[in-house]
């Protein structure tokens, strides 16, 4: 992606940080190599259509694209299914098709993710997929207000890898009408009112997510940096989860 060399040289890596960069192709994964980033992030389509419209690949030519860089990375990896639940180009997804990706996948690769690109899933899905999958974790989007609600799902699933964005923001050119990720400040709080340790700081998130809209001017899809926390609501430790955030 244009830039992303610049992204990374504007970073200021913090102790106790993972930093990862996505890679849709090998090229991508030579320019990623020449970075001090710690992990790789390789993403392919569970559909034919999607593939092609995001990386104008077949789906077994985005395998054998993800499959090659696998094998070159001397990184720790991680490969994201998107659409895992439903494509905007070709409706709901088989979750048998997934299944069988994530199996392929897992013999290569550290962390298999799936993603909820379009935001279409709901609970039971989510927790029958991730039983069935046993993905390591989830990408969960809130474009119908379910994104939570399903990450709960995939918790209670076995789940313990979260991915999401400061203030619910993001989004995909190629997702029609996608919103961002579940809010990472929103997500922290629900896991932590239910005693799941998260290790982060969500007095800090807070902030950071109203430093953030501030520097946007616009008021951020997140709630909780706007209610505010909870002064109780931590409740014991009853377990841990650990979450990937993105602005």
């Amino acid at each position: 992606m244009a830039g992303a060399e610049e992204v990374v040289a504007g970073i200021e890596r913090r102790d106790g940080v993972e930093y990862s960069g996505l890679v849709l192709n090998e090229e991508g994964y030579r320019r990623l190599a020449a970075t001090p980033l710690d992990r790789v992030n390789c993403t392919l389509a569970a559909t034919e259509t999607f593939n092609r419209r995001n990386g104008n690949a077949s789906l077994d030519e985005a395998l054998a694209r993800v499959l090659a860089i696998l094998e070159r990375s001397e990184r720790p990896t991680t490969v994201t299914i998107s659409v895992a639940f439903g494509c905007p180009f070709e409706g709901p997804v088989d979750p048998g098709v997934v299944a069988e990706l994530a199996s392929r996948l897992a013999a290569a690769v550290d962390e298999v993710v799936l993603a909820d690109t379009i935001g279409v899933a709901t609970p039971g899905q989510v927790r029958s997929l991730v039983e069935r999958a046993r993905p390591a974790g989830v990408h969960l989007h809130n474009t119908r207000n379910t994104g939570f609600a399903n990450a709960y799902a995939a918790l209670e699933g076995g789940v313990r890898l979260f991915d999401a964005s400061v203030g619910g923001l993001g989004g995909c050119p190629f997702a029609p009408r996608a919103t961002g990720n579940v809010a990472t400040e929103d997500l922290v709080y629900l896991l932590e009112g239910d005693g799941v340790e998260t290790g982060i700081d969500l007095d800090e998130l807070v902030r950071v997510s109203e430093w953030l809209e501030r520097l946007l001017g616009r008021e951020l899809p997140g709630q909780v940096y706007r209610a505010g926390p909870f002064p109780s609501r931590t409740a014991p430790a009853a377990d841990s989860a650990a979450t990937s955030s993105s602005v």
